[in-house]
């Protein structure tokens, strides 16, 4: 999936749209050094650009797609499956009117199909029994770390050791 990052200078303001909803302070200043600050308010800014672009089809339609991304020229939407994506370029023009009616100047209307991850039902996070070989392999870079704190963790991952020579 191709991803735009806008700056904040030319990110377009949604018209209609709530207010953004902002991180917690805290939150903010701890994501400020990771440089991660900017993508999660791009990923919040194209929340809510989302219902905003999609009210102008019909809610059929709106319930299979999803705003992927946008740019001076591209709107980009997720589909489920291929159906969806024939039925949605078909509201091309629908799409990019409501773009340019929110500021944008997105001109072409990109579809990707994206089919959704199979959902995992609660209570059902059995994982399974590592193998012999990568409790061998987590074992064996255990030893080869320093940091002891690492150590005890992969050791740990890697259940009880087979025999007293394995240290640590």
């Amino acid at each position: 999936m191709m991803t735009f990052i806008m700056s904040d200078a030319s990110k377009p303001s949604v018209r209609g749209a709530a207010p953004p909803t902002r991180l917690p302070p805290r939150a903010l200043e701890a994501l400020s050094g990771t440089g991660l600050a900017s993508v999660v308010e791009r990923a919040r800014w194209l929340g809510e650009l989302d219902p905003v672009l999609r009210q102008s089809l019909p809610a059929t339609l709106a319930d299979q797609c999803k705003l992927a991304n946008v740019d001076d020229k591209n709107l980009v939407f997720l589909v489920s499956a291929p159906v969806w994506k024939a039925r949605l370029r078909l509201h091309a023009d629908a799409l990019l009117d409501a773009a340019a009616a929110a500021g944008l100047k997105a001109r072409t209307l990109v579809v990707k199909v994206a089919p959704p991850e199979p959902a995992i039902p609660a209570g059902t996070g059995q994982s399974k029994p590592l193998s012999e070989a990568v409790r061998d392999s987590l074992r064996a870079t255990a030893q080869s770390v320093s940091d002891p704190g690492l150590r005890a963790q992969l050791l740990r991952l890697a259940g009880k050791p087979r025999s007293t020579t394995d240290g640590a």
